[in-house]
């Protein structure tokens, strides 16, 4: 038989799971700090607690190697990762369609990963050719695409490869 006293604290600790249910961990790609954002917040472009910068804009973040792996690790939304490089034509061609597909998928996180400030990244990740595009989900890569593509093919690739 239940007491009142564990009937409430049970009823407190289902409240605090659907609650932490209902929000989501971003890791800042500023300063690397995890924030914890209700869903419902998601849309209203929330900011970073320690140094304000938008969590979920509307157009890709650039990212740090130092701070690359906690953003991937940490963030409960799906990622889409350019890896790309300034000398390379191809990856400033495709600069305006990655952003024009980060603002048609508002609840997928696009960020930008510099290969030659990130040689490690690059090295873990087996980068052989760019622009190459990562999909994390759960902090696993899931998926690869290799070559410049337009706003429709990245938006459908991303589309076709996240799991069901």
């Amino acid at each position: 038989m239940n007491s009142p006293a564990s009937s409430a604290s049970a009823a407190a600790a289902s409240s605090a799971a659907a609650s932490q249910a209902a929000s989501l961990h971003l890791v800042c790609t500023a300063c690397g700090a995890k924030n914890r954002v209700p869903r419902e917040r998601l849309t209203e472009s929330p900011d970073c607690g320690r140094c304000g910068t938008a969590l979920m804009a509307a157009q890709p973040m650039d990212v740090t190697a130092e701070i690359f792996d906690r953003v991937v690790a940490g963030t409960e939304l799906p990622i889409v990762v350019d890896c790309w490089a300034a000398w390379c034509g191809p990856c400033r061609s495709m600069a305006p369609q990655f952003e024009k597909a980060a603002q048609s998928m508002p609840m997928v996180r696009f960020v930008k990963l510099d290969t030659d400030a990130a040689p490690q990244q690059s090295a873990r990740y087996a980068i052989r050719s760019i622009p190459t595009l990562l999909l994390f989900v759960g902090g696993r890569e899931v998926a690869r695409q290799s070559g410049a593509m337009p706003a429709q093919a990245i938006l459908d690739w991303v589309r076709r490869s996240l799991p069901a």
